[in-house]
């Protein structure tokens, strides 16, 4: 398969990516297409639909074995199931599906058309193999079950920095998304272990205790 298209973001590193699309819409991402695409002919049209379905490749889980069952974070970690009931990244074809909201199409002099899309659950240059517009009437099942999915629920992390932590304000709305949805591996709840991400230049610190995820550090990646 061809690769059309990259994504970019502030996920510079797997962890704490968004375990599904659109759980953090406050997240903007850019798809930038490959040169021989660059053609606003070939997204003629697009601009009026609200939101696009995402083929993409689990572009960092290549080398990794396939598995016919799998440990869903929504499970705990710790019980398995097959992994065609799961969205696993391990999987016989390592393809991603991902629906994103396309907030507005660009014409960069640089890149060409590009497309600016929020929601998206991928990491910074993921390659995506094709783009298909959402279309309600047949993609939109009000009805549908959720498997085991349903019978799990799912509290939002209260965030709170320790003195004299200051979040950057041009990322703070992202990395209160980011962390209230708690990128924590689920069957590693350590209440003294500090966990770390990166995002848009930052490393960001945290520990999790009683539901409240406590930034304990933020550190520009260039100044250390």
């Amino acid at each position: 398969m061809k690769i059309i298209a990259r994504i970019y973001n502030g996920f510079e590193s797997k962890f704490g990516v968004p375990r599904q699309s659109l759980i953090c819409p406050e997240i903007k991402s850019r798809i930038v297409f490959e040169k021989e695409y660059r053609n606003t002919d070939a997204i003629r049209g697009l601009e009026g639909f609200s939101h696009l379905w995402l083929i993409w490749q689990f572009s960092e889980f290549m080398d990794h074995k396939e598995a016919l069952t799998v440990r869903p974070p929504r499970l705990g970690g710790n019980k398995r199931v097959g992994v065609f009931a799961t969205r696993s990244p391990f999987r016989p074809n390592p393809i991603g599906l991902s629906s994103v909201r396309l907030e507005s199409v660009i014409l960069d002099k640089k890149d060409g058309p590009v497309l600016i899309v929020s929601g998206a659950d991928m990491m910074s240059g993921t390659p995506i193999y094709d783009i298909k517009p959402y279309i309600s009437y047949s993609d939109s099942h009000p009805d549908a079950t959720g498997g085991f999915t349903d019978d799990v629920k799912f509290e939002k992390l209260r965030i709170e920095a320790e003195d004299g932590v200051i979040i950057p304000s041009e990322i703070r709305g992202d990395i209160e998304a980011i962390l209230s949805e708690d990128p924590r591996p689920q069957y590693h709840h350590d209440d003294e272990r500090v966990y770390g991400i990166s995002y848009s230049g930052y490393n960001i610190k945290f520990r999790v205790k009683d539901k409240i995820l406590t930034i304990v550090s933020i550190e520009s990646i260039g100044e250390l």
